[in-house]
């Protein structure tokens, strides 16, 4: 049995049914569940001192490309939006190996963590030189993080009216094939599961209709959910309008992509008829609100799907679009842009934190994560505010409006992944050093 006692939380912010934020709290932990909260509790296990923290439930981020992290601010792709950008990174991309994957997953998921995220999905969606999806959920595995990753795929390259050249470009039939066996050999749908696997065809203008349909009928055959891009920017749109006569929601739902089993990236230009269409189906949508300003995409309706009832969660994007992944930094980043949108009072510190923690749970279909309560995953983020972000900070529970961008401590399924800031689960130093020299070698090929 493990067993752990966090003590006297300065502030606890549940984000359970009643939204409960609770002083001087104790937290128990036992074998990967949290089995008590109170005042005065007792353990033989291990105790964590929270005085002087904020406690929260581990962040959730709902879209990454995590090899991205080798391949940040790359000078051509510095000032392009989204099409020019993935030309300008596409012939990199081309060269990676599965070394190059496993490397890059472990410094995204320790950035991750380090910024207080307990549950990742990832959209890996090119395999170059024999990289396969086995190669990122390795590294997860390694590092400790709860993992969704999703099985991406390209099919229709430029020879074919696509955007990827024809050399990332896979076999429909073995692309659903792949999708078949990742999902056998790795999903796992039971409680406090730590990988669950999801069919993720990357985008409306990199793979088929009949692809997209297909990928729908196997991901309900199988169970698993489902997760492209769309409505991204104004190209998007157009491309959409061009390509398929109609707007990308509509695109969705006629390939049967709506629904709670289906969630999509970015949505910045979804329009008030496809807000209600997400809204009525239960569609969720991953908000990359740093990615989208990297890319001048625009400013995502936050503030109208959350009025309608869409399911938002939050995502950092690729480290080549964003170019970090810090998930806490992101729901700051979706608090301002709302307001800037819409007023200062368009969304609240507390709210942004929702959407980052039991939003995104919910969205990946995890209930059972992104809140504190008895009987739900112990997966928490512990954050000191006794330094100079907090100092001066009336309510420390506004951690988005004064607060470090850095855990202190970190416990994902009761497991403690990161202790004083610093990573328990891999040598992180070791780690960089490869990626650095990975990155150096990508950039004398270039």
């Amino acid at each position: 049995m493990s067993e752990w006692l966090i003590r006297n939380a300065a502030h606890l912010v549940t984000m359970d049914d009643a939204r409960r934020v609770l002083r001087d709290a104790d937290i128990r932990l036992r074998d990967g569940v949290i089995v008590e909260i109170g005042a005065g509790l007792a353990t033989t296990g291990e105790v964590v001192d929270g005085a002087g923290c904020v406690v929260t439930p581990g962040l959730v981020n709902t879209h990454h490309h995590l090899y991205q992290t080798l391949t940040r601010a790359v000078p051509a792709a510095q000032n392009a939006l989204l099409f020019g950008w993935l030309q300008s990174l596409y012939p990199i991309w081309a060269r990676f190996s599965p070394d190059h994957m496993h490397v890059s997953t472990q410094i995204g998921l320790a950035e991750l963590a380090l910024s207080g995220c307990t549950l990742t999905s990832d959209h890996l969606y090119l395999y170059p030189n024999g990289a396969r999806l086995d190669d990122t959920i390795a590294a997860a595995v390694e590092v400790g993080l709860r993992f969704h990753p999703t099985r991406g795929a390209m099919s229709i390259g430029q020879s074919a009216g696509g955007l990827p050249p024809d050399t990332l470009v896979e076999d429909e039939a073995a692309i659903l094939e792949d999708c078949i066996r990742v999902i056998d050999t790795f999903h796992d749908a039971d409680a406090g599961s730590m990988c669950r696997v999801g069919v993720a065809p990357c985008s409306p203008f990199s793979v088929s209709r009949e692809l997209m349909r297909d990928a729908a009928i196997l991901a309900r055959d199988k169970g698993v959910m489902m997760h492209t891009h769309l409505a991204e920017n104004d190209e998007d749109i157009a491309y959409s309008l061009a390509q398929f006569g109609c707007r990308p929601g509509q695109y969705a739902q006629d390939l049967g992509w709506v629904g709670s089993d289906v969630w999509h990236a970015h949505c910045v230009k979804l329009d008030a008829s496809e807000i209600a269409l997400f809204a009525e189906t239960g569609t969720g949508v991953a908000h990359c609100p740093c990615s989208n300003c990297r890319l001048g995409s625009g400013i995502a309706p936050v503030r109208a799907m959350r009025d309608a009832g869409v399911p938002v969660g939050l995502g950092v994007d690729g480290s080549a679009s964003n170019d970090a992944g810090n998930l806490v930094a992101e729901a700051r980043q979706a608090m301002l842009l709302q307001r800037v949108a819409r007023g200062a009072d368009a969304m609240s510190a507390h709210e942004a934190l929702e959407i980052a923690t039991r939003g995104g749970a919910d969205i990946l279909g995890r209930p059972d994560c992104g809140r504190i309560a008895v009987g739900k995953r112990a997966d928490l983020a512990i954050w000191d505010v006794s330094g100079v972000a907090s100092a001066g900070s009336w309510d420390p529970a506004a951690l988005l409006l004064a607060g470090p961008t850095t855990v202190r401590d970190l416990f994902v399924e009761g497991r403690q992944i990161v202790r004083d800031g610093h990573m328990l689960t891999l040598d992180l130093g070791a780690v960089i050093a490869r990626q650095n020299a990975l990155t150096q070698s990508l950039s004398e090929g270039m």
